[in-house]
């Protein structure tokens, strides 16, 4: 019997438990989520927020002394990151399977998207013709040359793209769309989807890949009116198909309460917690497009369907090609 089949035949004990929640995401609505699944189940959570990175190793260098029952990553190659170091447990959950699509999650159950985003492309009108950008692939065509802004290989997000090209188009394809992109950058690598959005509205930049979460809090005003009037010269374009990536959540090898876990991740992934999960950070959930106004004013898109486990399992092999190719 699977951690969370276990729920109905057994209680919590007769101690409400303390879920231990170690965090790459770090908004203050998330909080307010933590403390309604509080409010319904009385778990209480104690939340420690990082970079995804330094928490795959805080966790990693406790071992079984961890304190973290829950560990919640941004984006494929993180999340396998964590798995191939054994972080994980593996979880069966019929509610789990029901919510969480099955290309969003690991196939041995070790972790689950809790919220999607898109890699969508942003162009200033007045300097490209958005009519002529369509696909990932538009973006290495010769008549965008010194047009193009990108960020660095750093990116993860960056990264995870090129592997999905990779899953996609296979090596060769993938290594002269590289080029092609490449030879089109106008100036060095950004280190942020944000500034290079603003310089894409300013028309520093005719257009540039951005995720589509940053390009919504531009335009929600978030980052003040300024940042608002800027990005509504932008014209977002979600390339058919699109590259879909997540936020996703596992138990941790060591938690001492795994029943409890598996019911903050399926509180967090089902219609109405992941409702909120992903309008804290303007990201879609894990199915449709949500109540966000400005996400439903980009308009649908069709995932490419590449599952998300897949992304982090080419990750080397993507950031390998990107270094090869020039993209620093």
């Amino acid at each position: 019997m699977g951690v969370a089949a276990a729920l109905g035949a057994c209680s919590l004990g007769q101690q409400t438990p303390t879920l231990g929640v170690y965090s790459g995401r770090h908004y203050n609505t998330d909080q307010l989520l933590y403390r309604r699944f509080t409010e319904q189940t009385g778990i209480r959570i104690k939340l420690l927020e990082g970079t995804d990175n330094s928490l795959i190793e805080r966790v990693r260098s406790e071992g079984s002394t961890t304190p973290a029952d829950v560990l919640v990553l941004v984006d494929a190659a993180r999340l396998e990151k964590a798995t191939q170091l054994g972080l994980f447990q593996p979880l069966r959950s019929a509610a789990l399977d029901r919510d969480v699509p099955a290309n969003l999650r690991d196939s041995q159950g070790r972790w689950f998207a809790l919220t999607r985003r898109v890699r969508l492309i942003v162009a200033n009108p007045q300097r490209v013709d958005v009519g002529a950008i369509r696909t990932y692939e538009d973006l290495a065509r010769p008549a965008l040359k010194g047009q193009l802004c990108l960020r660095d290989n750093k990116s993860v997000y960056n990264q995870s793209l090129v592997a999905d090209r990779l899953i996609q188009k296979g090596h060769a394809a993938t290594t002269t769309w590289l080029r092609g992109l490449i030879a089109n950058v106008n100036q060095p690598f950004f280190t942020s989807d944000i500034p290079m959005a603003r310089a894409v509205a300013k028309g520093d930049c005719g257009v540039a890949l951005v995720n589509s979460y940053y390009v919504a809090r531009l335009l929600s005003g978030q980052s003040g009116a300024a940042d608002r009037a800027l990005a509504s010269a932008l014209k977002v374009i979600l390339p058919d198909p699109s590259h879909v990536n997540v936020s996703g959540a596992g138990i941790t090898r060591a938690s001492r309460h795994p029943e409890a876990a598996a019911r903050l991740l399926e509180f967090l992934a089902s219609p109405s917690g992941g409702k909120g999960y992903a309008e804290a950070n303007n990201e879609y959930p894990l199915k449709g497009y949500g109540d966000n106004p400005i996400l439903r004013r980009f308009g649908p898109f069709r995932d490419d369907g590449v599952p998300i486990q897949e992304l982090g399992a080419h990750n080397r092999e993507a950031v390998q090609l990107m270094q090869a190719n020039g993209w620093n």
